[in-house]
């Protein structure tokens, strides 16, 4: 009697085995509910919330305990996390262990936002080295069984990087998992990403699975980083903006037979519609308010139709519509044959901007440890919100 063995995973995040080593990226304002699930209809993987303020959650905010609620679709169900106090982080986690709301959690530290930095949060941090170990070592312990993960960036600018260091202290603290967006804080979003960094990263940390995120455009570009830098997995964000089947093109490249179920896609003006009405559909379910659903979708008109034959009337009119009914109307207008635009419809999607100088803490840069006036600071990091 023969048997036959499953085929192993693409990647394995702790006890959680992904058919394709592909994780959308948290942003906010963008990864809700309605999205994270609309990129699962197209993909595999694993589909990250928006950044979530560890205060807020430890306060039991009302947005932010609805920004952690998933659907009953959603599994495994991940849920980012930042945060600046190592008790309130460890409180935060233990909150979403103990209440059964995250297979996998993820920290946050790579946004690089001035009022985040400025206070010596998110991609300023982890040039503390005692507070970031001591934030990834009590949350990866309060998370138990759950695999944590932590987000970085390369550091704050070219002078002084931190990937190196955090990534061996969160390999020690006992992570999952650890992801880089190969730029600086002082990068931005701009310029390219330094993928040679996502290689260097892969080789000092050997015991756990590193991902790397930046500049993945298509599945070629992932294809590329993989074998450029010998990363486990990579972690795509803007590339997504007005394309959730990416995840789809992803899945037929980078996962097993089972992730890569379906044709590859012909975008045509009709596909990307119906991908737009979907997406609009599922943020009316999300907010369960059709006015509301109609206006964040708003947000992503520009890339759905980026390169194709859609007059700035018609946008204008998909950026002011307050009903499902009229977005049928005008999308009906379109024409659902004109073919894929090619180049026109590719590249770089979302924020850019240019680099600048890294908001700080005075005197953050002078040394690694942290002192009384900067952990005075740092105490205001916190956002009474979610997002950044």
């Amino acid at each position: 009697m023969s048997s036959t063995l499953a085929p192993a995973p693409a990647l394995r995040i702790g006890p959680i085995a992904l058919d394709a080593p592909v994780v959308l990226a948290p942003m906010a304002g963008i990864t809700n509910t309605a999205f994270r699930r609309l990129c699962r209809e197209y993909g595999a993987g694993l589909y990250v919330s928006e950044m979530i303020t560890t205060r807020a959650l430890v306060e039991r905010n009302a947005t932010t305990m609805r920004l952690i609620t998933h659907h009953e679709s959603e599994k495994p169900r991940s849920i980012q996390l930042y945060g600046v106090d190592p008790a309130t982080t460890e409180a935060a986690v233990r909150l979403l262990v103990e209440e059964d709301r995250a297979d996998h959690i993820d920290l946050n530290f790579g946004c690089p936002v001035p009022k985040v930095t400025r206070k010596g949060g998110g991609a300023a941090l982890p040039w503390k080295l005692g507070l970031f170990r001591d934030i990834v070592t009590r949350a990866a312990r309060a998370a138990g069984d759950v695999p944590l993960t932590v987000k970085m960036r390369k550091g704050i600018d070219g002078d002084h990087l931190t990937y190196l260091d955090a990534g061996r202290i969160a390999e020690d603290a006992g992570v999952a998992a650890v992801a880089l967006h190969a730029r600086t804080a002082a990068e931005f979003y701009s310029g390219t990403a330094d993928w040679e960094a996502i290689a260097r990263l892969k080789q000092a940390v050997t015991s756990v699975p590193v991902l790397g995120n930046g500049d993945i455009w298509s599945a070629d570009d992932a294809v590329r980083m993989m074998a450029e830098t010998g990363c486990d997995g990579v972690v795509v964000g803007r590339g997504c903006l007005g394309r959730p089947w990416l995840f789809g093109d992803l899945a037929r490249a980078l996962g097993g037979p089972s992730a890569a179920a379906g044709d590859p896609v012909d975008a045509t003006l009709g596909f990307v519609a119906r991908a737009f009405r979907r997406h609009a559909e599922l943020l009316v379910e999300f907010f369960d308010d059709e006015g509301r659903g109609c206006r964040d979708i708003r947000k992503h008109v520009a890339w759905y139709f980026k390169g194709y034959p859609v007059g700035g009337e018609t946008r204008a009119m998909l950026a002011t519509a307050s009903s499902l009914a009229e977005i049928d109307e005008i999308l009906a207008t379109l024409d659902p044959s004109a073919p894929y635009p090619g180049q026109a419809a590719e590249g770089q999607r979302g924020r850019a901007g240019t680099p600048k100088r890294p908001a700080l803490p005075d005197r953050w840069l002078e040394s690694r440890d942290l002192d009384a006036a900067e952990t005075t600071a740092i105490a205001d990091a916190e956002l009474d919100h979610s997002g950044g």
